[in-house]
């Protein structure tokens, strides 16, 4: 019989193994932020439709190895009524962010995007940035970054659910980050 800190060694170690990984993987977790507004936090007004309408500035990290590209959705799944939500509106739909850009500068919609970087359309039947605008209470606008392993082709301005069908299968990683708005 073999005397047990033999077997008790070696699944100890594995064991300390396995946390050390599992603790490395949540350090590393995909991270997106906005100087503008903290997460859960109220967005200010120039970045709604009843301001200036233009977009926050987004800085993401710890983007995962083997990202090509990222994709970014903006929806609000508060629409219309936070009391009684019927559906999700879409405020805003780009991919093929370079992975060289670990940013967007506030107001950078429409023709302002990186290099290489789509529109698609939102729930305003347009592209670029469409701020909050609530109707009634106060609604949760998530913005939702997507790390892909490719570069995926022109879509042609696709709407959220065709973007998020062309990526299937392609998401290395998600973060978002949620603002709040009530008029």
């Amino acid at each position: 019989m073999k005397p047990l800190h033999f077997i008790f060694l070696p699944v100890l170690f594995f064991t300390f193994i396995t946390f050390a990984n599992m603790e490395k993987e949540a350090c590393q977790t995909m991270e997106l932020i906005s100087p503008n507004f903290e997460n859960q936090a109220e967005i200010p007004k120039k970045h709604t439709c009843d301001g200036g309408d233009i977009s926050p500035a987004l800085h993401w990290s710890n983007v995962p190895d083997g990202t090509r590209s990222f994709a970014l959705i903006v929806d609000d799944p508060d629409a219309p009524d936070p009391a009684n939500p019927k559906m999700t509106w879409v405020h805003w739909v780009i991919y093929n962010i370079p992975v060289s850009n670990s940013s967007l500068p506030e107001g950078d919609s429409g023709n302002g995007l990186p290099e290489g970087t789509l529109n698609g359309i939102n729930d305003w039947k347009r592209t670029g940035y469409g701020g909050p605008c609530p109707p009634i209470g106060t609604h949760r606008y998530f913005h939702k970054l997507y790390a892909l392993d490719v570069v995926l082709q022109d879509l042609k301005n696709p709407t959220k659910k065709d973007l998020e069908r062309s990526m299937d299968g392609h998401v290395l990683g998600k973060t978002e980050l949620v603002g709040l708005y009530h008029r």
